[in-house]
């Protein structure tokens, strides 16, 4: 079992469901959607096997390595591989993608826009998602980073909303940006390597080891950082998310914000601190700030939103500020909690959205928040569940969340206590805009468009128990995750040559003696 080429199969398995899907008949309805369904979960059941092989304490930096040439001449190879990061991120891929199909199931109707060209690009997105968190190839990174563009650009411009195209156009036109900026930074690392080594490679594990030059990595860096930064998205690279939140399927909107965004957090920690570690020094007071501006624009603008799926847009922007601060603040605490909080908000992006997505079906799918207003008379399990995802949001002890934002804040705090006292401002704002979005909707007076609103199904709720009780048991019992995580993480920081010192505690005074 263990000389299974399991990324690989991963990657296969969604793609194959994809080609399937194609050859079916156009004028089925129910058969897609069961056959991405299998397919999908197919993928989550074997990426399972797969992580219960994941040895915690192996040396090896990554595990279930694959590599085999694929353009020589360049020193290009197909390499993938998994470190406890890459697994989790892997994993986290694998479980929404059945989530969302099951929660998507009607997002298509019959005798429009193709059904199974529409669950089809959602299992091309799972085959490259996987792939893109397993390359230990750059240039292979780089080719799925800009390949994941193309089935969701579809998603959005062909199955959104009334402005898709725009939506779409406009995430099309940051991520190349971003991309060619990254190519140019890639090129010049190939020559870099060529220079040291006699033959330029791709391969991470000797562009780590290269001696770059300060200044030539202060460059490089930024061609990387932006095209990480607008993925993520970071403030100010962001204008970008709240249209295509806004214009996609509550569906798509999961996968876009709880997964391929973690690309742009995944690359800072992946390439950035390794590759460039001098540079990532230099510019970590930078990074820290817009990090911080982040936080608080983000929940600020989310706060006085009036539309439901603008504010969950807002609001990732916010929770992505302490992704960010929590990698470039260089200590172990900060970086675990940021890996720990890719995990949650993922899982807490698909109970916002998909919740949503399920009131908005049954009110002719207006994203409006003034549109609604006592959800919990008519539709009380549909309201607990959307409150479960608003407590989730603002990091409610004792769920997942919470675990991930108090590391960052923790690491934070080590390393300076007023970009700590700060960002906790940002706390403050989101457990306000969500508890004021969770009143306006669900209490006060029936609202005309919520009388007769039927409750959640039995699918619908299959669709959301999942998220729940991962959401549940990260937050409870979050060892588990956090031992996966931790030596990747010690690695990354002993690469880097950070030294990580734990936090200064006053020493107790008992009797006016120390």
């Amino acid at each position: 079992m263990t000389s299974l080429p399991w990324l690989t199969v991963l990657m296969v398995i969604p793609l194959l469901g994809a080609i399937v899907l194609m050859l079916l008949p156009r004028d089925r309805d129910v058969l897609p959607k069961q056959v991405a369904l299998g397919f999908s979960l197919l993928t989550l059941v074997l990426t399972v096997v797969m992580g219960l092989q994941f040895q915690a304490d192996s040396t090896a930096p990554f595990q279930f390595v694959e590599s085999y040439p694929w353009i020589p001449a360049l020193g290009i190879s197909y390499a993938v591989g998994v470190d406890g990061i890459g697994l989790v991120l892997v994993a986290l891929s694998a479980t929404l993608v059945p989530v969302v199909i099951l929660a998507g199931w009607n997002d298509v109707a019959p005798g429009g826009r193709s059904i199974k060209g529409y669950f089809a690009l959602i299992l091309v997105l799972e085959t490259l998602m996987i792939g893109v968190f397993s390359a230990t190839d750059v240039f292979l990174f780089f080719v799925l980073f800009e390949v994941m563009l193309i089935p969701i650009y579809f998603l959005i411009g062909r199955y959104g909303g009334a402005d898709r195209r725009y939506a779409a156009v406009k995430f099309l036109v940051y991520s190349l940006v971003g991309g060619l900026l990254m190519l140019a930074a890639l090129i010049g690392l190939y020559v870099v390597s060529a220079q040291q080594l006699g033959q330029g490679t791709f391969d991470f594990a000797a562009l780590v080891g290269l001696d770059v030059d300060p200044n030539t990595q202060k460059i490089l860096f930024l061609g990387f950082f932006i095209a990480f930064a607008i993925k993520a998205p970071l403030w100010p690279f962001h204008t970008w998310l709240p249209d295509a939140a806004k214009e996609s399927t509550p569906a798509t909107a999961v996968l876009l914000i709880g997964v391929l965004d973690k690309v742009g957090t995944f690359g800072m920690i992946r390439y950035l601190l390794p590759i460039f570690p001098a540079a990532s020094d230099f510019y970590a007071p930078l990074v820290v700030a817009l990090a911080v501006i982040g936080i608080l624009y983000g929940a600020l603008v989310a706060f006085g939103q009036k539309d439901m799926k603008r504010l969950f847009a807002y609001s990732s922007m916010s929770h992505f500020g302490f992704i960010a601060l929590g990698i470039f603040v260089f200590t172990s605490w900060g970086m675990t909690g940021s890996t720990l909080y890719m995990l949650a908000h993922g899982l807490s992006t698909a109970s916002l959205f998909l919740t949503a997505g399920f009131l908005m079906m049954r009110a002719g799918g207006s994203s409006l928040i003034s549109t609604y207003s006592g959800v919990n008379k008519v539709a009380p399990v549909l309201a607990g569940f959307f409150l479960f995802a608003a407590l989730s949001s603002l990091a409610l002890p004792g769920l997942a969340s919470f675990i991930g934002e108090f590391l960052v804040l923790l690491g934070t705090f080590a390393r300076n206590i007023t970009v700590g006292v700060i960002a906790a401002l940002g706390i403050v704002i989101t457990a306000a805009y969500a508890l004021k979005l969770y009143q306006k909707v669900a209490t006060g007076p029936t609202s005309p468009a919520v009388e007769g609103m039927t409750d959640l199904r039995g699918r619908e709720i299959t669709a959301l128990a999942p998220i729940v009780f991962l959401t549940i048991l990260l937050g409870v019992l979050p060892a588990g995750v956090l031992n996966v995580v931790n030596p990747a993480v010690e690695r990354t920081l002993e690469v880097v040559g950070i030294s990580d010192p734990p936090p200064v505690i006053p020493p107790i005074v008992q009797g006016g003696e120390q």
